[in-house]
């Protein structure tokens, strides 16, 4: 379960409305100046403004009360901010807003806050604030930072002009897929382009014209990496293109927690495709890919990895292109990558390893020793995907090609992943892996003498009750790495 907020964020609206501050320092300053964001009549309640404050509320013009408190200055307020710098009095000042059903707010004291003041980005009409329950300003304020240079300076503009097309969007594009295409356009296409260069009119004839072109809203489907597993590893596209999914079309592979990283009205449907367990045929997968685009839905289909490594890809593009639906490919970290991440492990090294080699492992159940495993043993790097129950056939029809028995391999389960497992061991090791029952997440086998500048400490033995050491013989791959760089 999620964690809760002891806080409902909302807005007030205030524009034309008395706030009150009472202070004369600097506590009252900054809230006056938070307040000028806004359309609200502010109020300053000040006896005896610090000079800095005093200019700045003459030059602004805001209404200055050059009176000590009394309850009755509360009345007539929206909103009241106790800004004294003095706790107690602060305290008087909120109970006379709260005995008048006025929120309140007292500076630095959460028990005295009917509401809290966030860290804003005005992009005015459209507002981002950010609140952390009083207990880190200075990380709201980071925030801030960090969302403020994320949005253009001319999203406020945009918005304005958005309003203004309201009226007749509803009017003329059907609610649903329609509409929602029809927005996302208009917030990320040429019309907002056009605001950011301020040419207007431009951007209203290309808002005009996307109008025009409403009612004829085509399907789309994105093929989308979803990466290894772990969520902060998806790329800002493919968490882009999420949040525009009428439908998330995923595999099993992918963890429910960047399922539901898409819009949350989208339509979600599993099809499966785990090892041994197809809940849909790539046929039937097809089928569905092509059916929702036609229905004008803009589709996601969230693929384990990157999806045009082992992930089918191929099949899917050339039945999107002969049914005439237009697709793009998103790519994700694969698992090779993160696997090698998770060991600092170099798949390739200068002098050592050049190349590399992804493939299932499944390649060697012929007869006919495939190109790849010659390729091993002139220098490159293997990465093997769903390696566990073909590790045995691998170790040895390598071993036969003429790789050494000693040489170095990492294996990794859940790669990226908190729930991770690190082994490690020599090539003839490597059958051991099909007695790991205990290994039922997917695995990655990486094979090659660059693994043996891999980062050991964090992983376990591959044989049991072995302590390998990557540079215990004189052939191991480590060895030879070293030979080789020396």
């Amino acid at each position: 379960m999620s964690q809760q907020l002891s806080v409902f964020p909302a807005f007030f609206r205030v524009a034309q409305k008395c706030v009150a501050v009472f202070g004369n320092g600097d506590e009252a300053y900054a809230k006056v100046r938070l307040l000028l964001n806004t359309e609200a009549h502010i109020r300053a309640y000040a006896d005896q403004p610090e000079p800095a404050f005093e200019a700045f509320l003459k030059e602004r013009g805001i209404e200055t009360v050059r009176e000590a408190f009394a309850d009755h200055q509360v009345e007539g307020a929206v909103l009241v901010f106790a800004a004294t710098g003095d706790a107690a009095a602060d305290r008087v000042i909120v109970a006379a807003a709260r005995e008048r059903k006025i929120p309140a707010n007292a500076v630095d004291q959460p028990d005295y806050c009917d509401f809290l003041t966030p860290a804003l980005v005005n992009r005015a009409p459209v507002a981002v604030a950010i609140g952390t329950e009083g207990a880190g300003p200075v990380l709201a304020q980071m925030i801030r930072a960090q969302i403020d240079q994320l949005l253009s300076p001319s999203l406020g503009i945009v918005a304005t002009l958005a309003a203004s097309y309201r009226e007749a969007v509803d009017r003329l594009v059907p609610r649903g897929v329609a509409r929602r295409v029809f927005w996302r356009r208009f917030f990320s296409g040429p019309v907002a382009d056009h605001v950011a260069l301020g040419d207007l009119a431009s951007a209203r004839r290309e808002a005009s014209r996307l109008l025009d072109a409403a009612d004829r809203v085509s399907g789309h489907v994105w093929l989308v990496g979803a990466g290894p597993g772990a969520e902060d590893l998806l790329t800002l596209r493919a968490q882009r293109v999420m949040m525009e999914a009428d439908a998330v079309v995923y595999d099993a592979l992918v963890p429910q927690a960047i399922v539901d990283m898409g819009r949350r009205d989208a339509e979600r449907l599993s099809v499966g495709k785990r090892k041994g367990c197809h809940t849909k045929s790539q046929d039937e997968i097809n089928h569905l890919l092509v059916k929702l685009a036609k229905e004008g839905k803009r589709v996601v289909r969230l693929k384990s990895g990157d999806p045009l490594i082992f992930g089918r890809a191929g099949e899917e593009m050339a039945a999107l292109r002969e049914a005439g639906v237009t697709y793009e490919i998103v790519p994700g970290i694969t698992s090779a990558f993160a696997a090698a991440a998770d060991f600092e492990l170099p798949l390739t090294l200068r002098g050592v390893a050049s190349s590399l080699v992804f493939t299932t492992g499944h390649d060697l159940a012929g007869d006919v020793l495939p190109d790849w495993a010659r390729l091993a043993v002139s220098g490159a790097t293997i990465a093997v995907y769903m390696g566990r129950t073909v590790a045995a056939s691998v170790a040895g029809r390598l071993m036969q090609a003429g790789l050494p028995a000693e040489t170095t391999v990492a294996v990794i389960e859940n790669a990226s992943r908190a729930e991770r497992r690190l082994l490690h061991g020599i090539l003839r090791e490597l059958p051991d892996l099909e007695n790991r029952t205990e290994l039922d997440g997917p695995v990655m086998v990486i094979i090659g003498d660059a693994v043996a500048g891999a980062n050991f400490d964090r992983s376990e033995p591959l044989a049991a009750g072995r302590c390998h050491n990557a540079g215990a013989s004189d052939t191991s791959g480590a060895k030879r790495a070293e030979q080789i760089l020396n």
